[in-house]
């Protein structure tokens, strides 16, 4: 029992530092957002509520200037202020932005802010028994190699996340009528509004996919339902 200890405090800690964590970023929302008031994209989320079977879906607007989309761990959908301004400038239409609507829906409707909480604590507790193992070995450098591995796998965890959201809104995009058009378009857009670079560190280094990775991943979809379809 005692070998175990340090892995039951690590994954307790997860626990308590997610749970914090999603309370704090909660009651941040609740003080910094107001509920989407644009008719174009109230439009298309009542599609998009159709195809799901639910009365409505509510968009909240965060005060914040990055431009980015978010769901929060209680489950409400957020975009960003920069992001609602750039298409209210025009750089971004209304079904671009619907995508990324539908990929936050994604994450709420797969339980990814749920398996968030249990892969967080999970990491701490790999983290906690490399550092030990390795230490013994390498002492200094063996904690930073357990950490170093634990980051590695939240960013492979993080990478397939994106993938099955991106799934669900090319799914949810389709069947309301907009097609995955936007949802590409949006993607290639979305590196220079979020000030991102195209090249960096490796995919694999990384916590999203790259933006090439996930539009061949939705027309590899795209071929696939066709190639499914009755020929007439």
């Amino acid at each position: 029992m005692l070998k175990l200890t340090p892995i039951l405090l690590a994954v307790g800690y997860g626990l308590v530092s997610y749970m914090f964590s999603a309370w704090r970023t909660n009651r941040d929302l609740d003080a910094r957002s107001t509920e989407l008031a644009d008719a174009r994209l109230r439009e298309i989320t009542e599609k998009f509520a159709k195809v799901l079977g639910v009365d409505n879906i509510r968009v909240n607007v965060y005060e914040v200037d990055a431009v980015n989309g978010l769901a929060a761990p209680d489950g409400r959908i957020f975009l960003t202020r920069g992001f609602y301004n750039r298409y209210l400038a025009g750089e971004v239409t209304a079904e671009e932005l619907a995508s990324v609507i539908a990929h936050e829906l994604g994450h709420v409707a797969l339980g990814h802010t749920r398996r968030r909480m249990i892969d967080f604590s999970g990491q701490n507790a790999v983290r906690a028994v490399l550092a030990g193992v390795l230490g013994r070995f390498i002492p200094g450098i063996g904690p930073m190699i357990g950490n170093a591995v634990g980051a590695l796998l939240a960013a492979r965890l993080s990478r397939q996340d994106e993938y099955e959201a991106d799934a669900y809104a090319t799914s949810l995009m389709v069947s309301a009528g907009l097609g995955a058009a936007p949802q590409k378009s949006m993607f290639e857009k979305l590196e220079h509004l979020a000030g991102l670079k195209g090249g960096g560190a490796p995919a694999w280094l990384m916590s999203h996919p790259k933006t090439a990775e996930r539009i061949a991943a939705i027309e590899a979809m795209e071929a696939r339902w066709r190639s499914e379809l009755p020929s007439e």
